[in-house]
C-alpha cells in the first residue's frame, strides 16, 4: 500500500483489508513524506510501514524496491484510498490465481457517493460491473494481484513517472500471459480531479504512453479526441440529465487531451534524445497534487 496525506481515507482502507474472509496476509504500508495523521492511523493496524521522503517517489522504482522487503508469493496492491466494498474482495481477486491459473489480476473500482457525473460515466467505462475491461485497460493497481514470479521476470518500468501497471499490463498481454478483470473484486475508489490536477494526471499519462505504445500525437489526433469527447459527454449528460455537468465540459476535456498531448510529445522527444530523466514528469504531477 503506497500512501502521501492520506487521512481522510487510509484508515477505512486498512481497516476493510484487515477485515476480508481471507486472513493469511502480510501488509506493508510504504508512505511517501505525509504531513498529516496518515502515519499515525496506519501504525494502529498490524502492518509494517516504510517511510521515503516525497520528492523520492517514483511509482515503479518504488514498487520495485519495496517488494522485495515482502514474502508472499503473491503480490496485492491497494492504494491507501481504497474501500474494500466487503469482505471477500480480496478472496475474490485471489481466486483468478486458483481458479483460472491468471499470472495477475485486477479488480473493478466504483466511484464514491460524492463523484462528480463526468467522473462516474469515466470509471462505469474503464470497470463494468460484468464482462472483460475495456481493451485499453490491461491492468490497474489500485487494487490488483500479481504472483511474484511474475514480477521477478518482468520489474515494473522506471522509465516515466506514470502508469507503471498499464506497461507491465501490455508487455503481459503481447508475451501471452494471463490478466484477469474481476468485478467482484470492487473497490471504492474515485478523484474529483481539480483542472490543475488533471493536467498533471494526464500529462504523464501521455508520457508514459509514448514509451508503452510508441508513435507520435499530432495535432488532428487532439483535436478529434477532443470533439469525440464533447459530443460522448454531452450526449451521456442529456440522456442522464445532469445538465448542469455540461457547462464545463468543453473546458475540462480540452484539458483532459491537451494535457495528455503535451505528455505525448515529451515522451517522444525523450525518446529521440535518448533521454533517461523522467524528472519532469514527476515535477508536473507531484507540484499539482499540492
Amino acid at each position: 500500500m503506497r500512501s502521501r496525506n492520506s487521512e481522510r481515507w487510509i484508515e477505512a482502507a486498512l481497516g476493510g483489508l484487515f477485515g476480508q474472509s481471507f486472513r493469511d496476509i502480510e501488509v506493508l504500508v510504504v508512505d511517501s513524506g505525509s504531513r498529516d495523521a496518515t502515519l499515525e492511523i496506519a501504525s494502529r493496524f498490524p502492518c509494517r510501514i516504510i517511510g521515503i521522503p516525497a520528492e523520492s517517489y517514483f511509482p515503479g522504482r518504488v514498487l520495485n524496491r519495496a517488494i522485495p522487503e515482502t514474502a508472499g508469493e503473491v503480490l496485492v496492491f491497494q492504494n491507501s484510498d481504497c474501500i474494500p466494498a466487503h469482505e471477500n474482495v480480496l478472496a475474490a481477486l485471489l481466486e483468478a490465481f486458483w481458479a483460472a491459473e491468471a499470472e495477475a489480476a485486477f479488480g473493478r473500482q466504483t466511484p464514491r457517493a460524492d463523484a462528480w457525473p463526468w467522473v462516474r460515466r469515466d470509471y462505469a467505462r474503464a470497470y463494468p460491473a460484468t464482462g472483460p475491461a475495456p481493451g485499453w485497460l490491461p491492468l490497474s493497481l489500485a487494487f490488483a494481484a500479481m504472483r511474484r514470479s511474475s514480477w521477478r521476470e518482468r520489474p515494473f518500468y522506471e522509465t516515466a513517472w506514470g502508469s507503471e501497471d498499464i506497461e507491465w499490463g501490455t508487455w503481459a498481454r503481447k508475451t501471452g500471459r494471463k490478466v484477469v478483470y474481476v468485478p467482484a473484486a470492487a473497490v471504492e475508489h474515485s478523484h474529483n480531479y481539480t483542472l490543475r490536477q488533471l493536467y498533471g494526471r494526464r500529462f504523464i499519462e501521455g508520457e508514459a504512453d509514448a514509451f508503452i505504445h510508441g508513435g507520435r500525437n499530432r495535432w488532428r489526433d487532439l483535436s478529434g479526441r477532443w470533439v469525440r469527447a464533447i459530443a460522448r459527454d454531452v450526449m451521456d449528460g442529456c440522456r442522464e440529465g445532469e445538465w448542469k455537468d455540461l457547462v464545463g465540459t468543453p473546458v475540462r476535456r480540452w484539458i483532459y487531451h491537451w494535457a495528455y498531448h503535451r505528455g505525448h510529445r515529451h515522451g517522444e522527444r525523450r525518446i529521440s534524445r535518448q533521454d533517461g530523466d523522467g524528472g519532469l514528469g514527476q515535477r508536473v504531477v507531484l507540484e499539482r497534487q499540492e
